[in-house]
């Protein structure tokens, strides 16, 4: 593969999960997947994008029955705290290292450092246990969340057509990247709001440590100015510069922060979250607006 890639097949949470409490028939489910993936012969398996600790432990096991040999990847959508159902964010992280998955980490709902701050968490609590061998990885939004709330930033008033004020510059994600690598997390990617250029930052920032690989296109914080027909453009060549920097969204009156409407952590049954086939009818948007306004008061 170019470049030394592998090719991972994915797992996700289902919404057999949140139907049935039996383990057989979430994993029957997810059997489907993962035959596909084992007829093609993936290098690995990342199970990601979970809110519920038991589910991801469910997928872990399945794959490691399915297609033994292959490695497997498990991280939560949750935040530095727990997942939906209270699990503390260390101890999810034990269980997926004792469900037998050979990285474990964050991805989504949260911008990269509350996803730092989550992995962390897992860190201390997986190597506490015991579990010596396991890697950690992280694939947060490209957007800020400091005020996104259980359910992370599906919870925000933005989400999901209004979060491009809330991006973040290649400069924070350069810094993300190397406190995340000196945390002992050396799986470093991205998940929603990712641009190439952010993918760029990363590799950028770590060239060393993937022995001096540059990506095409680096700026190296913005060299290239040196040669800019503007002068005082010049002076901002520098990695000090942009490092320090704090960049104006441009939007005179707008908030720094956002509400979030809460009702992810209202939502915690399995029968609330259930996904549903047919369109929400009017009734139930007018039930679902009313619970909200109660909430609100």
């Amino acid at each position: 593969y170019p470049e030394g890639g592998l090719v991972a097949g994915g797992l996700s949470q289902t919404p057999t999960y949140l139907t049935s409490t039996n383990k057989e028939e979430v994993q029957n489910e997810v059997k489907k997947q993962i035959q596909v993936f084992k007829d093609n012969n993936v290098d690995l398996m990342i199970c990601e994008y979970y809110e519920h600790v038991e589910e991801a432990e469910w997928h872990v096991d399945a794959v490691k029955k399915f297609m033994p040999g292959v490695p497997v990847c498990a991280s939560l959508c949750i935040n530095e705290d727990s997942d939906v159902h209270g699990t503390p964010t260390g101890e999810c992280g034990v269980r997926l290292a004792r469900a037998g998955a050979d990285v474990v980490g964050i991805n989504c709902h949260y911008d990269p450092f509350r996803c730092l701050e989550a992995v962390k968490k897992m860190i201390t609590a997986v190597r506490e246990a015991g579990f010596d061998k396991v890697h950690f990885m992280i694939q947060p939004l490209a957007f800020m969340t400091p005020d996104a709330s259980v359910q992370g930033f599906i919870d925000l008033p933005e989400f999901p057509f209004a979060l491009e004020p809330r991006i973040c510059t290649r400069f924070e994600m350069a810094k993300f990247a190397r406190m995340s690598y000196d945390a002992g997390i050396h799986f470093i990617g991205g998940c929603c709001g990712f641009e190439p250029y952010h993918i760029r930052a990363i590799s950028e920032e770590l060239s060393k440590e993937r022995g001096d690989y540059l990506p095409y296109g680096v700026i190296n914080w913005g060299k290239c100015l040196e040669i800019h027909t503007k002068p005082w453009v010049r002076t901002r060549a520098t990695r000090s510069y942009w490092e320090n920097l704090n960049p104006g969204t441009g939007r005179p009156y707008s908030a720094s922060l956002s509400k979030p409407g809460q009702l992810g952590g209202h939502c915690r049954t399995r029968t609330s979250e259930a996904t549903q086939k047919n369109k929400t009818t009017k009734l139930e948007l007018e039930e679902l607006r009313a619970f909200k306004a109660k909430l609100l008061v």
